[in-house]
């Protein structure tokens, strides 16, 4: 491994939960900062659109490499003193299989201002977190984040035998193909997004080779370690373990899922990581999902893991991207015992169980079932699907039912769906205004170690910091 990963690794949490801010503070302290990579194209629209008042944006933007594509950048998005409060902000067009260059130009303008502004004023690793769900952004980002000196890819929700060896051929600057998950796709059929990154460099020299970032898949088990080190295109450096009980997308159960009375899917031993087995690969390995506590570390390490990853102390610290208001009410429930998280297997769009904290107001609101509004403009957890005139179609069971259920979307698909893209944007302060003036309620995520938060504020303050946080686990 190029890279030395300190023990605490701060868990990558979209979107822009795991803001800029959140990973450079965590990463100053010496340990693992890591940035959202998800749907940071819209993220860098949204906060340019409302005019990047503190300048931070500008400033990263004026870095980028290639002046010309940020020059575009700015000017398609950024409005001097924001945008009015009652005005949508500007959409961008959903990517599809094939290629665009405009849109991948602004994913790589996003992932480098990200990785830049996380890294500023310091000299230790800075990593970022993808879904391996959200497959058609991938290669441009990757991109961006490389050029911004990114020292640790992350990749979860899925199996991610591809990104190890993409990022071989992107520090070297090199054409580069993903293929993509397409249902019921032929033989025929081509899935692959294909990038050259040779065709945005602007200065006309060959740019020089990049510095490759350690790889870390986020897996559950054992058997998908062995997996991912027989069919990786390129080098695993290490693993993030995640148990079932951490925040965000969870794999589901292994076998046929089943219930708990109150609908939770129910896990059982098959779901509990061999850790000998890891153990035996000889790999590092952080383990995630009920581990941010001091108890927690010193058993991960007890157990020959080289630290682990904490995301929901994170989420509630004051540098998080969550708006205050939130995050504020959030503690005060922890404070007063009332702290519950739910999984919930439907919610999600993209067919994982989805750990949802319990709050008035949010999703998680059964009295405001009625304005959980049906839509997929954002279009990131659709589901790329083979048409019968051969071409690539794509559905997502939040979308309108009608509309989901003419592309082949199957009835039992839909029910309790929302639109977690538009939630999460609007649990970080940058929801859209939808055409009838609605807008899309909050879903917060965290995972089941919420119920323990009163013992970080205990110890510091309800309002408590990211540095609070690493001295809390390292106490």
């Amino acid at each position: 491994m190029t890279v030395m990963i300190p023990k605490i690794i701060q868990g990558g949490m979209g979107i822009a939960v795991s803001n800029w801010q959140l990973a450079r503070t965590v990463s100053m302290t010496g340990e693992l900062g890591v940035v959202s990579g998800v749907a940071l194209d819209q993220v860098l629209a949204r906060r340019l659109q409302d005019g990047d008042p503190a300048g931070d944006i500008r400033r990263a933007v004026s870095n980028f490499p290639f002046p010309e594509m940020a020059r575009r950048v700015l000017d398609t998005f950024f409005i001097e003193g924001g945008r009015k409060e009652d005005s949508p902000y500007k959409p961008i067009r959903s990517m599809t299989v094939k290629s665009n260059h405009w849109l991948d130009e602004i994913c790589i303008v996003a992932n480098f201002v990200e990785v830049f502004l996380a890294r500023e004023g310091h000299s230790n690793p800075v990593g970022i977190n993808y879904l391996e769900k959200i497959q058609l952004p991938h290669l441009p980002s990757l991109y961006g984040a490389l050029l911004a000196g990114v020292s640790v890819v992350i990749v979860g929700a899925g199996i991610p035998l591809q990104f190890s060896g993409i990022i071989d051929q992107m520090i070297r600057h090199e054409h580069a193909e993903y293929a993509v998950n397409v249902h019921g796709a032929l033989p025929s059929t081509d899935c692959k997004r294909r990038f050259d990154p040779t065709e945005f460099v602007e200065n006309g020299n060959s740019p020089q080779p990049l510095r490759r970032p350690a790889f870390l898949p986020i897996i559950s088990s054992d058997s998908l370690a062995t997996m991912l080190l027989r069919k990786s295109e390129g080098t695993v450096d290490g693993f993030v373990i995640e148990t079932s009980i951490a925040g965000g997308h969870n794999a589901p159960p292994r076998g046929k899922m089943t219930f708990s009375p109150d609908g939770e899917p129910i896990y059982g031993p098959r779901d509990i990581c061999n850790l000998d087995k890891i153990r035996e690969v000889g790999l590092p390995f952080w383990l995630g999902g009920g581990y941010g506590s001091p108890e927690g570390l010193k058993k991960a390490l007890d157990e020959g893991a080289a630290g682990v990853q904490v995301g929901t102390a994170f989420a509630l610290c004051r540098e998080s991207g969550m708006q205050p208001a939130l995050r504020t009410e959030l503690l005060q429930m922890a404070q007063n015992g009332r702290a519950e998280v739910f999984t919930d297997a439907c919610v999600s769009p993209a067919g994982f169980p989805f750990k949802v904290a319990q709050l008035p107001g949010t999703v998680s609101d059964k009295k405001l079932d009625a304005q959980r509004c049906r839509i997929c403009d954002m279009g990131y957890l659709r589901t790329a699907y083979q048409r019968d005139d051969g071409k690539i179609g794509w559905r997502c069971p939040a979308e309108p039912e009608e509309t989901f259920l003419a592309k082949g979307g199957r009835p039992e698909e839909i029910e309790g769906r929302a639109c977690v893209c538009n939630s999460l944007f609007a649990t970080v302060g940058l929801g859209q205004i939808f055409p009838n003036g609605s807008r899309a309620l909050p879903i917060v995520t965290l995972g089941d170690d919420y119920v323990n938060i009163g013992r970080i504020c205990e110890k510091y303050s309800s309002d408590y910091s990211a540095r609070d946080v690493v001295a809390y686990l390292n106490s």
